[in-house]
C-alpha cells in the first residue's frame, strides 16, 4: 500500500470522452507511488489544486488534498503528460531514496545459475555484473556516488534504475515476458 504519490497530470475537468458532456467530468489526477511505482488515478478534493510532481497524502487516515484512490491503472491508460513525466519523477523517488536503491546494489543475487538479479538492469550484461559484484565484495557501496566513482562504466546508476522500473510499469499483455521478474515494482493483481 502506497502512502504518498507524486501527481503526473492533473486532469481538472477529467477526461475527456466524445459524446460526454463537460459539466459532468469530475476532476482527476494521474500519479505514481513512491514506494512501488504503483500508478494510481486519484480523485481530489473539491477545493484542492494539484501540480505536476507534486508530492501527496494518500495514506489511511486524513488526506489534505485526495478525496479517494479511484484505481491502480496500467501504463497504457496514462496521459501523454503523465507519460513524459513519469521518468522524471521515478528519477526523484529513487533519488530521495538512495540508501534503498544502494542496497539493491550491495545485496543483489542470483536468480539461477545463468542468471543474476543485477543482469536484469539493462545494459548490464556478465562482464558488467561481475565487475559491481567484484567492486562490492572489495567495500559495500555508500551512494550512487560512490558508485559511479568505482564502477566507471555505470556513468548514472540513477538513470539505469529508472529505466527498469519503466520497463517493468510498461510491460502489460503482450510484453509480459518481460515482467517475469520484478524487482522494484508491484505486479497487479491477477484477473478473477
Amino acid at each position: 500500500m502506497e502512502d504518498y504519490a507524486i501527481i503526473l497530470d492533473y486532469l481538472p475537468l477529467g477526461y475527456v470522452r466524445e459524446g460526454a458532456p463537460s459539466f459532468k467530468r469530475n476532476p482527476l489526477a494521474q500519479a505514481v507511488g513512491t514506494e512501488e511505482f504503483t500508478i494510481l488515478e486519484l480523485v481530489p478534493k473539491e477545493s484542492a489544486q494539484l501540480d505536476i510532481h507534486e508530492k501527496v497524502y494518500i495514506g489511511s487516515g486524513k488526506r489534505e488534498k485526495i478525496a479517494r484512490v479511484n484505481r491502480r491503472i496500467k501504463y497504457d491508460t496514462l496521459t501523454a503528460t503523465a507519460k513524459l513525466e513519469l521518468s522524471y519523477v521515478i528519477e526523484e523517488i529513487i533519488k530521495a531514496k538512495e540508501e534503498k536503491f544502494v542496497e539493491f546494489f550491495n545485496e543483489a543475487g542470483s536468480i539461477s545459475t545463468r542468471l543474476h538479479q543485477i543482469e536484469l538492469l539493462p545494459g548490464i550484461g556478465k562482464k558488467h555484473m561481475w565487475d559491481i559484484i567484484d567492486a562490492r565484495q572489495e567495500k559495500k557501496f555508500e551512494s550512487f556516488e560512490d558508485i559511479k566513482k568505482r564502477v566507471p562504466m555505470l556513468a548514472d546508476p540513477v538513470k539505469l534504475l529508472a529505466k527498469r522500473v519503466l520497463l517493468e510499469l510498461e510491460a502489460t499483455g503482450e510484453q509480459k515476458g518481460k515482467r517475469k521478474y520484478i524487482l522494484f515494482t508491484r505486479p497487479p493483481k491477477k484477473p478473477v
